[in-house]
């Protein structure tokens, strides 16, 4: 696939938002752009993790327009941990790869940011079984249930970390192309990832593509053909005006 080992692609999450990411991929695969190292949060991370697997943009794209909520959660029979199961996640790996696969058997780099619930940290699941990265990134606290890993309590990684540009460069990444969602209507609670992404933008390492989601819907799957378009949009534009695109593509 000729992927630039150091290159990121950071994957912020944002629920059906995360359609988005997909118009992204299709774009820089069109520029001949293969980031090596892929980090996800929530659903950035369930694009991300089937980016890594080698599957591509066009397959990942039919995929998010038939995508639907079950695939991964369902009404839980112990509510105390969730209102919901993602065990569903796991059956849902097992359908497309007929197998759990090990992470850092991936063709690419990947790792999925959660939050540990006990020490307030975020963490890089960065290998293991690609499902428990998966149900932890996307475990929202009091409908999603934690998942236990030794002595953590792994959670919805967007508590800490929803832009997760550092766990690209920890995994190796010097250059990273971020994909942040709610760009620009932030809620006024959020003022510190606000602020970073001034900082974002100030990176010359960062090439920063924000689609813009004011009017569609976040928690349900209608907009996913527009959300696709808007990120197409945004990378377009994003790469026609950066100078990250040149030194990233590779032969």
């Amino acid at each position: 696939m000729g992927e630039d080992r150091t290159l990121g692609l950071a994957l912020s999450g944002g629920g059906a938002f995360g359609a988005a990411h997909v118009g992204v991929l299709q774009v820089l695969a069109e520029r001949g752009i293969h980031p090596g190292i892929v980090t996800g949060t929530s659903s950035g991370a369930l694009v991300g993790a089937a980016y890594a697997a080698g599957f591509e943009p066009a397959v990942i794209e039919r995929a998010a327009l038939v995508f639907r909520w079950n695939a991964i959660a369902r009404w839980s029979l112990a509510p105390r941990l969730g209102l919901l199961d993602t065990h569903a996640v796991t059956e849902s790996v097992h359908r497309i790869f007929g197998t759990d696969p090990l992470i850092e058997h991936l063709p690419r780099t990947f790792g999925a940011v959660a939050t540990d619930l006990r020490t307030r940290q975020a963490v890089t699941i960065d290998s293991g079984p690609l499902s428990v990265a998966l149900r932890s990134t996307i475990a929202i606290p009091g409908l999603l249930p934690h998942v236990r890993q030794g002595s953590a309590r792994l959670a919805d990684g967007g508590m800490i970390d929803n832009v997760p540009v550092n766990a690209a460069r920890a995994l190796g990444a010097s250059r990273v192309i971020v994909v942040r969602l709610h760009a620009k209507w932030e809620n006024v609670r959020m003022m510190r990832t606000v602020n970073r992404t001034a900082d974002l933008h100030n990176d010359p390492s960062i090439m920063l593509i924000q689609p813009e989601m004011q009017g569609m819907a976040q928690w349900r799957m209608s907009d996913v053909p527009r959300l696709i378009a808007e990120g197409r949009r945004v990378a377009t534009a994003a790469l026609d005006a950066g100078s990250l695109a040149a030194s990233a593509a590779t032969p």
